[in-house]
């Protein structure tokens, strides 16, 4: 005789069922009946109540992306399910695993416009990989199955379950199958071995081979295939954004960043490579700049999981359909190994450069200039052993924090990509240390997304999450002020901030934290911070006028370089 239980309870225990020990979110009335029946099995299903639905959505997209697992988050009805749309938009587009499950109205409501009706379905079906209305109890634990198994296989994304509370309070017979197949849906293609063999070809008779690589050697686990394939083949590595940690930043062949604010010498090399090999990555604008004027003279290998991927925005001379893993360890036993004798040290030239022109005054400014974002962050990796799980907010702080932390273990950064969404950086960090709780999490916020989702502070208050905040405070909108300032005549419209003392709002909530505004106390602030053993915030002075240089305009030739405002580097010389 099969048991018969709501379909509330159903579907807490398929939560169970597919590991779940945690989820996040924020009740209302129409997911009341999920929330009594979670009650039930809090010892086995722990939840984190944020203060905010966006919060929720970001705070299991930083446990998912420190994990790997599935972030599980649930939101009521109406204005709770709309408040997840930025974190489904961020997940969709960083292809981040998530199982979100809202509440709808009763079915024969559905289309009256009742209280805290919306089509939720209609509004995430363009921004998620499924999204599917449940009305009936007995529907509740194949689409379960179905949403785990869509979310984390292949390319990852967020899916949406919209439960009418119809299917909540009725009962169904209890049986639970985790989904291991869904006809038509075909998410690790078989990967071709011409197309291998063609790859393989080309990277043993290339002179200037480079690898970029991306998000997807991270989802896939595989910086070890990475490591073996450029030291087998001598190759050095640049990573998008998304990829950095994918390979240490002390390893000899890692040659940094690429991107509108990367490293010199991998955007001037992209123009200057006889073969460009894309590990998971989708060629991004940040990262192509002017895709007419990207890499012509380059044979380009594609590597994607996603096929959709291929040939969007770069045309590639040979695609390879795959799970990035899987890929590596098919192609390193086809790759020569080899020397590719001063090409490697072709980087160094650019780095040197940089390191004279920029770096070296960012880390390490003269006395009467005032803090900077570069040698906060660069004493904090220190301070934490170039080995912290890194966080942050999008803006100058995400890009300073991407060139000057530094990484040794995989899955080491967590930041909004694709959308780059301020405010996502406070949730996310909580996600992630709740994810990791034995690594230390470092949060880098600008004091203008800091205060898009600062009421997260609560939820850290709440469960004594040990993240450090370090908030570095221009008192502007800086990325913003950049762009005004180098290419709208330093017209400053809507981006200076009068900004709250946000020690005094850290204390409110029970969080040690120190306000440093000189450079005398910066590093014995740092190490306070670091000592301690839970939560701290560190609001940080910074120089209102600084910028994020290296800088490819928008939309430029990746090897046209802002050294300054006022100078680009010269190439030839």
């Amino acid at each position: 005789m099969n048991l018969k239980i709501t379909g509330a309870e159903a579907l807490i225990k398929a939560l169970i069922c597919e590991g779940v020990d945690r989820v996040f979110g924020y009740p209302g009335g129409a997911i009341i009946p999920v929330y009594d029946r979670l009650y039930d099995y809090s010892d086995k299903v722990r939840h984190i109540l944020t203060r905010h639905e966006q919060g929720a959505i970001h705070a299991a997209q930083g446990y998912a992306r420190a994990t790997g697992r599935t972030g599980v988050v649930i939101a009521t009805s109406g204005p709770g399910a709309t408040n997840l749309i930025t974190g489904l938009s961020d997940a969709m587009m960083d292809s981040t695993p998530l199982v979100v499950i809202t509440g709808q109205v009763s079915a024969k409501f559905l289309g009256s416009d009742a209280f805290q009706e919306t089509d939720v379905v209609g509004i995430t079906q363009p921004i998620t990989k499924w999204a599917l209305q449940i009305r009936r109890p007995e529907d509740l634990t194949a689409a379960i199955a179905k949403a785990f198994y869509i979310a984390r296989s292949g390319r990852p994304g967020p899916v949406v379950l919209d439960i009418a509370k119809d299917a909540q309070i009725g009962t169904t017979d209890w049986r639970y199958r985790p989904c291991t197949f869904i006809r038509s849906y075909d998410p690790v293609p078989e990967t071709s071995a011409d197309s291998l063999q063609h790859a393989a070809d080309i990277i043993n008779s290339a002179q200037r081979p480079m690898i970029i690589s991306g998000h997807g050697v991270m989802i896939a686990n595989a910086e070890e295939w990475l490591r073996q394939l450029a030291e087998k083949a001598d190759i050095p590595v640049a990573s998008t954004l998304l990829g950095l940690s994918t390979m240490p930043s002390s390893h000899p062949l890692f040659k940094g960043m690429l991107g509108m604010h990367g490293n010199i010498g991998p955007n001037v090399n992209t123009n200057r490579c006889d073969v460009l090999i894309a590990i998971g990555m989708r060629f991004d604008d940040r990262v192509t700049g002017d895709t007419a004027t990207y890499a012509p003279q380059a044979k380009i290998i594609h590597i994607d999981i996603d096929p959709s991927e291929f040939n969007k925005n770069i045309r590639a001379t040979v695609t390879v359909n795959g799970d990035a893993a899987t890929v590596l360890q098919q192609l390193i036993p086809m790759v020569n190994e080899t020397t590719h004798d001063g090409w490697a040290e072709s980087f160094d030239k650019y780095n040197r450069i940089e390191r004279e022109r920029i770096i070296n005054d960012e880390i390490h400014p003269a006395s009467d200039r005032k803090m900077t974002m570069a040698e906060v962050i660069n004493l904090v990796s220190e301070a934490a052993g170039n080995d912290a799980i890194l966080v942050t907010d999008v803006g100058q702080n995400q890009m300073m924090s991407a060139r000057y932390f530094r990484f040794s273990s995989p899955r080491s950064i967590i930041t909004s990509g694709g959308l780059g969404t301020m405010g996502f950086g406070i949730p996310a960090a909580i996600g992630a240390k709740m994810g990791c709780p034995d690594r230390t999490v470092c949060l880098f916020c600008g004091d203008g997304g800091f205060q898009m989702t600062m009421q997260e502070l609560g939820t850290i208050m709440e469960n004594g999450t040990a993240v450090k905040i370090i908030i570095l405070n221009n008192s502007y909108l800086g990325n913003v002020r950049q762009w005004q300032q180098l290419f709208y005549n330093n017209r400053y419209s809507s981006t200076p901030l009068l900004n709250p003392d946000f020690t005094a709002i850290a204390g409110a909530y029970g969080i040690q934290s120190e306000k440093v505004s000189s450079r005398h106390t910066l590093a014995s602030a740092i190490d306070r911070m670091m000592a301690h053993d839970g939560p701290f915030l560190l609001d940080v002075d910074i120089d209102s006028a600084g910028n994020v240089f290296p800088m490819t305009p928008a939309m430029a030739p990746v090897d046209h370089i802002m050294l300054t405002p006022d100078e680009m580097l010269d190439i030839n010389g």
